[in-house]
């Protein structure tokens, strides 16, 4: 096999655990080849700027930044750099957000190896990638005339402080989680409460957990 031919992969994820099970499975492929990992934001962005990857799989919960934020600056900086998203949230949560920012893909971490395989093979030919499941939503919604939830009119940090708050984190857990300050979160809340009629912490998180966003 040329070595052009070869797709090359830079895992990002803050669980070593993680980056060495990816590891293990893209071994058994010829055509796929890790060729670095990173456990943050900061450290996914500096290696993607060295143009050794084809391809990135992006956890999108990373310690010091979202993984949207990075998303949207490796779209940015890296146009061609195909971002396939992981993570273990619902597909319906944050697959429109990713692919909206510039993703080219979003996988639940929950798929089976082959799909992985056959997602990052799919990405890097530029073409994008859903999964069967969110491809029935997107149809579901097509030709529908429906009303937009109002968590779909969030900003990434608002929906992100929404869910956290949900989750029962305070302002100054989420502040420390997000490597933000107390007054910004405090901000985020204010803004999202607005955004969505609620009064209060407690009417936010019956509203999360009625529209399936957090578990209940």
């Amino acid at each position: 096999m040329a070595a052009k031919d070869v797709i090359k992969i830079l895992i990002v994820d803050d669980h070593a655990i993680v980056r060495e099970g990816l590891k293990q499975i893209l071994a058994d492929t010829k055509d796929i080849v890790v060729s670095g990992s990173a456990e943050n934001g900061f450290d996914a962005i500096k290696q993607a700027r060295r143009g050794e990857c084809n391809v990135v799989l992006l956890d999108i919960s990373l310690p010091d930044r979202s993984g949207i934020e990075v998303l949207k600056q490796l779209h940015k900086e890296c146009p061609n750099l195909a971002v396939l998203m992981l993570s273990m949230h619902r597909e319906d949560e944050y697959a429109i957000r990713s692919l909206k920012a510039g993703a080219a893909g979003y996988l639940n971490k929950q798929s089976a190896p082959d799909e992985l395989v056959n997602a990052i093979r799919m990405v890097a030919s530029g073409k994008k990638y859903i999964s069967a499941a969110l491809a029935q939503e997107l149809a579901n919604q097509i030709g529908e005339d429906r009303e937009v939830p109002l968590h779909e009119t969030l900003s990434d940090r608002e929906y992100q402080t929404l869910t956290l708050i949900a989750s029962g984190k305070s302002v100054g857990e989420i502040a420390v989680e997000l490597s933000l300050s107390v007054k910004t979160i405090s901000m985020y809340r204010s803004r999202l409460l607005q955004k969505m009629k609620l009064k209060h912490n407690a009417e936010l998180t019956h509203y999360a957990i009625k529209n399936h966003l957090v578990g209940d």
